[in-house]
């Protein structure tokens, strides 16, 4: 349980320097560094077919895709433009009604007993299974929609240059 908290502090960590830095490359790394994290809590279900998964797919290939058009694209970081501290109140005061009403439930939710996952849970068989019968359509039309963007990219780099 408590390695449970320590990713889970990890992940929500990193995943805020995602939405919240400036620069686009530390914010693709600390998606990265989600990305583990959350595959860390699949080892810790005893799922390693989806945590190795989770690493060569999302860590590995989606990662290394947007890094690429980035790069490709060359962005600079947005310099802080002045005037915007209405949003950022706003913004906080959001986080902040959102942390109470998350640490209420916390609070008034009462604890059950853990259910055990099937036998079978994160195997192959049934990743597989579930993959090329009930999720294929989705699980292609994400392949297409990586492909556009791919090529979307290059498309618009190539104008630039």
């Amino acid at each position: 349980m408590i390695l449970f908290w320590v990713v889970s502090v990890l992940a929500v960590a990193s995943a805020l320097v995602v939405v919240l830095h400036r620069n686009v490359v530390y914010c693709a790394l600390a998606l990265v560094m989600a990305l583990f994290q959350v595959a860390l809590m699949f080892v810790a279900l005893d799922a390693h077919l989806i945590a190795l998964l989770q690493i060569i797919v999302y860590a590995g290939a989606i990662v290394v895709l947007f890094l690429f058009v980035i790069m490709l694209l060359s962005l600079e970081p947005d310099p802080p433009r002045p005037g915007r501290y209405g949003m950022r109140a706003a913004s906080l005061t959001l986080i902040a009604v959102l942390g109470v009403e998350l640490a209420v439930a916390v609070v008034l939710s009462e604890p059950g007993s853990p259910v055990p996952p099937p036998v079978d849970f994160g195997s192959t068989r049934v990743v597989a299974q579930r993959l090329f019968s009930t999720h294929v359509l989705p699980f292609e039309l994400t392949s297409v929609l990586l492909l556009v963007a791919m090529v979307g990219a290059v498309v618009m780099a190539r104008r630039r240059a």
